[in-house]
């Protein structure tokens, strides 16, 4: 039996999660649920499951995406006796998160697209030690860990210099929104979209929203 801890923001998500494993046929028992990242912590320490299936963005915690924070602060559970593996698990397809999680010591990244026969043979894999990746995934990774690696650290260093709500205003502008349509996306008014995107193009010291989008495409980000 695979015991594993689902780690998401969202109860209802949690819920259906361990509906579709417990309507299959792997042999997984879910020990333990955390919502945010300090919850996540103590439960991972409290359970040492197997896998730990992780959310990117979790909130709380000091850095971003939180989930790289419960993979730093678990740290030293990868390397224990047996060791605690970690399978990231998100809505986002971006380049970032999927490296920042790697990079911290996910062995896997798979989007929340996945089926629940998929997500149950991922866990499968990554509690023997595999590594498992969505496909179009793969290639951010031979990127990183592969020629690509200085660039890919480049890239992370400017997207450090950005907030979680300004990197969710830079991709769709770079991907072709209107403000308007950023706002009515994220909730917010007209005005603080203005406001966010001032913000990064200074951090970033592009000159207007043609730069940013060609920065953006540069780097695999839309």
């Amino acid at each position: 039996m695979t015991k594993i801890v689902l780690v998401d923001d969202h109860r209802m998500f949690r819920t259906g999660v361990r509906a579709e494993l417990a309507a299959g046929d792997a042999p997984i028992d879910v020990v333990g649920e955390a919502g945010d990242v300090e919850e996540a912590i103590a439960v991972v320490e409290a359970t040492r499951p197997d896998v730990v299936v992780l959310d990117v963005h979790l909130p709380g915690g000091t850095t971003r995406p939180g989930g790289r924070e419960v993979l730093q602060r678990c740290g030293h559970l990868l390397t224990a006796d047996p060791p605690v593996r970690f399978l990231a698990l998100s809505v986002s397809d971006a380049a970032e998160d999927v490296i920042a999680v790697i990079r911290a010591g996910a062995r896997g990244y798979v989007t929340k697209s996945i089926s629940g026969p998929d997500l149950a043979r991922a866990i499968g894999r990554v509690a023997e030690g595999d590594a498992v990746f969505s496909p179009r995934l793969a290639g951010f990774v031979l990127d990183a860990f592969g020629a690509g690696a200085g660039e890919v650290a480049t890239v992370e260093d400017e997207l450090d210099r950005l907030s979680q709500r300004e990197r969710e205003v830079m991709r769709l502008i770079a991907r072709g929104y209107a403000y308007k349509e950023v706002a009515k996306e994220l909730f917010i008014s007209v005005k603080t979209v203005e406001t966010h995107v001032s913000a990064v193009l200074r951090k970033l010291q592009l000159s207007n929203r043609y730069e940013l989008t060609r920065w953006a495409a540069d780097r695999r980000l839309l």
